[in-house]
């Protein structure tokens, strides 16, 4: 039996990192995430040129979990909790399939130092654990090696290339790699 993933603000916390709600006072550490064009290359979203923008971004997150659409989540590390050096994201939660889909976004000051493998390792413990979700899928854009990796070393299932199937702002028609991990895999 599942639980319903929107009942609740999901605050996930492991040794290293917590993943918790985005606040208006994280708007210096969000705006250096959304402002930085690295972050971005391999992204539907846009660049954010500036901060009123991003604060206006922080209400949209309450407001599309309020309409249980998404969730947004800024990761921190334990010993630093007001400074996120990344954003999770839950979306596209399918109560009838019970599955979900997961993105992550690093700060590359962080970059190479295994944030995002354990951002993705404590959402899969959290929804398969937590919320009873079946099946966690991840879209990714084939040359984001980077991101690639960070799947495997989750042991994620590659599913193969949806060729030419997405239309990303900004990129136009993209190819993504999708992959998936079921809660009997885990």
């Amino acid at each position: 039996m599942s639980k319903n993933l929107f009942d609740q603000f999901p605050h996930i916390t492991t040794e290293e990192i917590t993943l918790r709600k985005i606040i208006p006072s994280d708007i210096d550490s969000l705006y250096e995430i959304y402002s930085n064009e690295k972050l971005f290359v391999h992204s539907p979203n846009m660049l954010k040129k500036n901060k009123d923008t991003v604060l206006n971004m922080i209400g949209h997150y309450e407001r599309d979990f309020n309409k249980q659409k998404m969730i947004w989540l800024g990761i921190v590390e334990n010993n630093n909790p007001d400074f996120i050096i990344g954003v999770a994201e839950m979306f596209d939660y399918n109560r009838d399939v019970n599955m979900i889909t997961i993105g992550y976004r690093l700060n590359d000051r962080f970059w190479g130092k295994g944030f995002a493998t354990k951002t993705v390792s404590a959402m899969i413990d959290y929804l398969f654990n937590n919320i009873g979700v079946n099946r966690i899928q991840a879209f990714v854009m084939p040359e984001n090696i980077k991101s690639l990796d960070v799947l495997r070393r989750n042991n994620f299932v590659e599913e193969g290339t949806i060729r030419q199937g997405f239309v990303w702002k900004g990129k136009g028609i993209v190819d993504l790699t999708l992959f998936s991990m079921l809660k009997s895999d885990y």
